[in-house]
């Protein structure tokens, strides 16, 4: 007489990208960034506009974001024209600069959030001594572009770090330029970044009739 043998099954686990929109996502368009800009200025919301403007200007990663500290952008009180940022990823600094606005919108939040050198510049919820998180700031980009009518899935953090990167490369050519104001360490990795192929077949496309 055979023995019943109970074979529990195993719960499949759902992948983590089931039902979101996966790939590299595309920059934000001018306009919009405009528009988001204006939209936070006008409510008053000085840290969002101070993080919005410094995550184009910089194109940093998310997580170099949020690791940002006072000293690194304000000297003496105020918004520094440049700032040099270590990037956690390859551990090589990157050098950037910041726009009249970029300085203006940071020294207003330095102000009004009585921000001094040692602090992390963006706090999140743990308290004063702890940056904000990845997923906090990721939370607040899709809540900035779901505000002016796009669709938050089909763009991320690095819709903002992309935002510079492409339009240089757009009006210069110059792809060691956005390697090293990408920190990049390989030209490749710069190629890939811009999917330069595509678009240039897609600007070749637009120039033949049929």
């Amino acid at each position: 007489m055979l023995e019943r043998v109970n074979v529990t099954q195993t719960p499949q686990r759902l992948p983590w990208n089931k039902g979101k929109l996966t790939g590299a996502k595309p920059p934000l368009p001018p306009k919009h960034v405009w528009s988001i800009r204006t939209k936070l200025q006008i409510e008053g919301r000085v840290r969002d506009l101070a993080m919005f403007n410094l995550a184009i200007d910089s194109k940093l990663r998310g997580c170099d974001v949020v690791a940002i500290r006072v000293e690194d952008v304000a000297v003496g009180g105020y918004t520094a024209d440049c700032a040099t940022v270590r990037q956690k990823k390859t551990g090589r600094p990157v050098r950037f600069e910041l726009s009249d606005q970029s300085r203006q919108a940071i020294d207003d939040y330095l102000k009004a959030a009585n921000k001094r050198p040692g602090e992390f510049l963006f706090t999140g919820r743990r308290g004063a001594n702890a940056s904000m998180t990845t997923r906090q700031y990721a939370r607040l980009v899709s809540e900035w572009i779901g505000s002016v009518g796009l669709d938050p899935r089909l763009f991320a953090t690095h819709s903002l770090r992309r935002i510079k990167a492409t339009l240089i490369h757009r009006r210069t050519g110059n792809l060691r330029a956005v390697q090293l104001l990408l920190g990049h360490t390989k030209i490749e990795s710069t190629v890939r970044y811009l999917g330069i192929e595509v678009d240039d077949a897609l600007a070749i496309a637009e120039q033949v009739d049929v």
